[in-house]
């Protein structure tokens, strides 16, 4: 890298939404179609905890409170940062949105199932026993060694 230059990364967060009977929160994105956890690209006026909140009202109609970071996620070939945080519900129904064609509580089957490995993991690491967060990369799809 010549002096000047930056790094070209980009910061988002990303919700797993632990229900009552422990299933979590997901959607099935209107662009892609394809099942992620509830989430989006940190604005350059918010901090990760304003943005979780913001990005799942906006996803799913859900209103949440943020618990614990529980891992930190690099897509290798978009130079995107993920952090994701284990959060509860506190009021809303689940319903398709402008982004979210389906809003639904999952399994961790339902997940594995749905979701390809890359973002399955990180709802899989936020109900896992451990106490500090998990740090992976990958590459959009599967992780990476």
């Amino acid at each position: 890298m010549t002096a000047g230059e930056r790094p070209l990364h980009s910061v988002s967060v990303g919700a797993a939404v632990v229900g009552e009977d422990n299933r979590l929160l997901a959607i099935r994105r209107r662009d892609t179609g394809a099942w992620q956890l509830p989430g989006g690209i940190l604005e350059r006026d918010e901090g990760p905890l304003q943005a979780v909140r913001r990005e799942v009202l906006e996803e799913t109609g859900v209103l949440v409170e943020p618990e614990a970071l529980t891992g930190v996620y690099k897509n290798m070939a978009l130079g995107v940062i993920s952090l994701v945080f284990r959060c509860h519900p506190i009021e809303g129904e689940p319903c398709p949105t402008e982004e979210a064609t389906q809003v639904a509580w999952l399994t961790l089957e339902e997940i594995s199932d749905r979701m390809v490995e890359a973002f399955a993991v990180r709802l899989h690491d936020a109900v896992a026993a451990e106490s500090k967060p998990h740090v992976r990369v990958h590459d959009g799809i599967s992780l990476l060694a």
